[in-house]
């Protein structure tokens, strides 16, 4: 039976027609940003189709607690590949830039950070409406990070806004309830979370930091650098098969969600099929990434949010572009173009 938070995708090579032992597989943990929802579909698609397997890779996929807590995960070696926040790591390796820890692959070429609020609590698409409001923001999530960031692009006075720590569980029916005016998250899960907790589409109000400029890019595909030098083919192979994985998930968003659905069947088919739809058109096919394909970043454009965080969050500027971002195991740009 399939366990919601951990699965196996494993399928042995034969052995060779000379009768010599199997190919021993490389055996591999990648650990999600969070639970089996929609936007994981192109992980899952990539074990399902046999991706993995085809690239000798026994892949394990567990799921996680934030965007944020995929990095320590890497960087200790608990797991050889993560799925987190690129700005998160950056500001991870400026503090300690010896840490084995490197993104290898943009998933979501623009950002997925929000704040996600009800119009009937006063707040609009206009950052400013957030001044004077009470906020739920869960410490691990991705796009509270960047509310330091955001407030100086934006220009918000928070000197009246109340930051209440709060959990993942709780935090769609605390803005369901009014307990809180708005909320930090993802997009496309916050939103679709209220409407399963009763709020009407026309009382959803969504302020995207990228289009309010905060110009960064957000989560990527992380490796463990031991590991990587250790097993350079290994790594190529899982992009390779993650690139095939992603583009099936864009072509066909319901067998995306029929993939999620296959680890956690308390989920609604509509809805997944819904946020993995949302997660493709608002952060992955991108107009950069279809005419550069996926998995790939302008090194310009990462210096620059670089240089943005230093100001807003405070780096000590320890790191460049080419510490964050390692291209060398991506395949060409023409074998990862996406549908």
């Amino acid at each position: 039976m399939l366990n919601r938070r951990h699965f196996t995708a494993a399928i042995l090579l034969g052995s060779l027609a000379f009768a010599a032992p199997a190919l021993a597989q490389t055996d591999i943990k990648l650990t999600l940003d969070w639970r089996f929802e929609g936007p994981a579909a192109g992980f899952l698609l990539a074990a399902d189709k046999g991706y993995f397997a085809e690239e000798g890779l026994n892949v394990t996929i567990d799921t996680g607690n934030g965007s944020v807590e995929a990095i320590p995960r890497v960087a200790t070696g608990a797991y050889q590949f993560g799925f987190g926040d690129i700005n998160s790591l950056i500001k991870f390796l400026d503090e300690d830039n010896t840490q084995p820890v490197k993104a290898i692959m943009m998933v979501y070429d623009k950002p997925v950070f929000s704040v996600i609020g009800r119009k009937s609590l006063g707040i609009t698409d206009d950052p400013k409406s957030l001044e004077g409001k009470k906020l739920g923001a869960p410490p691990p999530d991705g796009a509270f990070a960047q509310w330091p960031a955001f407030v100086e692009a934006a220009g918000i006075d928070t000197s009246g806004i109340t930051l209440e720590s709060i959990g993942f569980p709780v935090r769609e029916p605390m803005l369901a309830s009014g307990d809180v005016d708005g909320v930090f998250g993802f997009a496309f899960s916050v939103i679709l979370n209220l409407k399963a907790n009763g709020v009407p589409d026309d009382d959803i109000a969504t302020i995207l930091f990228a289009d309010h400029g905060l110009n960064l890019y957000g989560n990527a595909i992380m490796v463990n650098e031991a590991f990587a030098d250790e097993n350079p083919e290994a790594v190529k192979g899982f992009l390779r098969a993650l690139a095939k994985g992603f583009a099936d998930a864009v072509s066909d968003p319901a067998a995306g969600a029929a993939a999620v659905l296959a680890r956690n069947e308390t989920l609604n088919i509509d809805t997944e099929t819904e946020r993995l739809t949302m997660a493709n058109e608002m952060n992955i096919k991108t107009p950069y990434v279809i005419e550069n394909g996926f998995g790939g970043v302008d090194e310009a454009r990462l210096a620059a949010s670089i240089e943005t965080l230093k100001i807003s969050m405070g780096l000590k500027g320890n790191v460049t572009a080419a510490d964050i971002f390692d291209a060398q195991y991506l395949a060409p740009a023409a074998e990862r173009m996406l549908p």
